[in-house]
């Protein structure tokens, strides 16, 4: 399971969800072989002057990664190489205007479908 939140200026992002989404979701189905179905995307934008980040563009973008644990380092370092080069390739967003963050949280503390996360059967890997 993933979940991500995209913060960034609604002027800037919010004609280009759709692109963006689909960036993050190939990285995420290539690198940690989610299933192209398990997309659960947020854009949480905001006007240019509730984000405040001194020395980033106009472009600047926050991906926030909430999952369950169980990813190797390796896997994450794969994520986080792919989204860089994905995202310059695809959008043109330079390295320097994407900050992407990893959550991670126990199965246990996740509620899905009725039951605790550590209870759910799961159709694709964790533990990449």
């Amino acid at each position: 399971m993933a979940q991500i939140k995209f913060y960034g200026r609604r002027d800037v992002w919010a004609p280009l969800r759709r692109e963006l989404s689909d960036v993050v979701h190939g990285c995420l189905v290539e690198t940690w072989k989610l299933p192209p179905g398990k997309r659960f995307h947020r854009f949480l934008l905001l006007d240019a002057d509730d984000l405040v980040c001194p020395e980033r563009g106009e472009r600047y973008l926050i991906v926030e990664i909430v999952c369950f644990t169980g990813r190797s380092e390796e896997a994450k370092r794969e994520l986080i190489r792919a989204l860089f080069a994905r995202t310059g390739e695809a959008l043109g967003l330079a390295a320097d205007d994407l900050e992407i963050v990893i959550i991670e949280s126990p199965r246990a503390n996740w509620g899905i479908r009725g039951v605790p996360g550590d209870e759910l059967a799961l159709t694709y890997p964790v533990t990449v």
